[in-house]
């Protein structure tokens, strides 16, 4: 292969890779991909204004699950099924409905902004104990029965919503 067809094909590969992470970057880097909602069809063939909608939606990213801690005194360590942190957000959305004057003079829109929000969750889990204690020095290293001990925990939500609602002219 030439060296001037090798430039023009690392060239071409090079301007495709940044094209592609020029794309990729901004939803990646927010934790949402806008979805735009395209109602002007609807407007130009109705001859007539209709409402704006924008959402955005969630991307989830999970983290690194707990790891297992051994505990003195158990057979089974700690977080048997670990739990697993999971960061994103909640969808958003844009809206605008027009309303002639419906509220008066210089009031022709209603829009509500709920942007998204951060979410952090923990799946649930599950805690174990087997039905032996540890070996007893005081028993020739046998193990004393107990009772066993099982255990679920609950799902995890943690997030901050808010929003906007206002009215007023103009688009």
């Amino acid at each position: 292969m030439k060296p001037t067809t090798r430039g023009t094909l690392a060239a071409v590969v090079t301007g495709v890779a940044v094209a592609v992470g020029a794309t990729a970057t901004p939803a990646a880097a927010t934790g949402t991909v806008p979805v735009p909602v395209p109602l002007d069809g609807v407007a130009k063939s109705l001859h007539t204004e209709v409402p704006g909608i924008g959402l955005e939606l969630p991307l989830l990213v999970p983290g690194v699950p707990e790891t297992p801690r051994y505990v003195q005194g158990r057979l089974i360590p700690e977080h048997a099924l670990p739990r697993v942190p999971m960061n994103g957000v909640l969808p958003g959305a844009d809206l605008r409905l027009p309303l002639p004057h419906a509220l008066g003079p210089g009031f022709d829109h209603v829009g509500a902004d709920l942007p998204a929000s951060d979410l952090r969750a923990l799946t649930p889990g599950l805690e174990l104990d087997a039905p032996l204690s540890a070996p007893d020095p005081q028993h020739y290293g046998m193990p004393n029965l107990k009772m066993p001990e099982a255990g679920v925990l609950g799902p995890v939500l943690q997030t901050v919503v808010g929003g906007d609602l206002g009215a007023g002219p103009g688009r």
